[in-house]
């Protein structure tokens, strides 16, 4: 009886000390809150971090600026939507697209309305060029109804890829694409298919020999002469040159393939004798 009772105290003293192990450890995990004495200094404040406004916030203040922006800026907008896309839109499409309100500005669209470059059916706006073209051939039957040259200004808006359209007719031999020396501007003219003629070799020659005065006033007296208007005056832009205290630029010489005497010779048109002495 007495090994009975000694085991049976020795599990109860077993059980005690792992519920008293227990406990300290439970205790150990908490967090400790210690208390801080009434006049201590309280912990500096953590820096504030920067605000970050949300996406809708951002999108709010970006369709604020737009709408506060002034008029012709909101109109820029508009119109190159129209340009690049080469639709219709509606007031309410422009909105959503652009963010210009134009039910909601009254001066945004009676300028818009009012465009030149813009047309406006009652419901939809869209772009508006000078010349309607929707493609190539268009394009070609309207270079052919000015023999005496159309600025490529003029079309160059007509549709997204008329520039290039222009090359290709170009290439085909159907245009002449030039430069125009006064307005630094390109000049497309007609290349009339019933002008296409063999020419023979002894007039070609004939044509090359003729020599052109070196100074071009002389040039522009020549075809006075002759009852042609010159498309320059050099007389007069030499004497604002003068005034102007501005000294005329000394132009780079280029080489030709034909003749010496060619460089002097219709040197505006240097396509049209690429193949002369083939």
């Amino acid at each position: 009886m007495d090994l009975k009772d000694s085991l049976s105290k020795f599990k109860q003293q077993q059980e005690r000390c792992q519920s008293s192990l227990a406990s300290i450890a439970a205790s150990a995990s908490k967090p400790k809150h210690r208390a801080q004495p009434v006049n201590a200094p309280s912990a500096p404040p953590r820096p504030s971090q920067p605000i970050k406004f949300s996406n809708d916030t951002e999108r709010l203040q970006h369709i604020n600026s737009i709408r506060k922006s002034p008029v012709g800026a909101q109109i820029k907008l508009v119109i190159e939507l129209l340009y690049k896309t080469r639709q219709a839109f509606t007031a309410e499409q422009i909105n959503e697209t652009t963010y210009v309100d134009i039910h909601g500005n009254k001066a945004v669209f009676d300028s818009l309305r009012n465009n030149l470059k813009v047309s406006y059916d009652g419901r939809r706006f869209s772009y508006k060029s000078k010349h309607d073209l929707k493609g190539k051939d268009q394009l070609l039957v309207l270079i052919r109804k000015f023999p005496e040259g159309l600025a490529v200004v003029e079309v160059k808006d007509a549709y997204p890829n008329v520039l290039e359209d222009l090359q290709a007719l170009k290439a085909a031999g159907e245009v002449w694409l030039l430069s125009n020396m006064d307005s630094q501007e390109d000049i497309v003219y007609p290349n009339d298919p019933k002008a296409k003629i063999k020419v023979d070799d002894d007039l070609k020659q004939l044509f090359l020999g003729i020599e052109l005065p070196r100074d071009m006033v002389d040039i522009e007296k020549e075809l006075q002469k002759n009852g042609i208007k010159p498309m320059t005056n050099t007389a007069k832009r030499r004497a604002a040159a003068q005034i102007n205290g501005v000294k005329p630029k000394a132009k780079p010489k280029k080489q030709r393939e034909i003749t010496k005497r060619t460089k002097l010779t219709n040197a505006h048109l240097p396509e049209l004798f690429q193949n002369l002495n083939t």
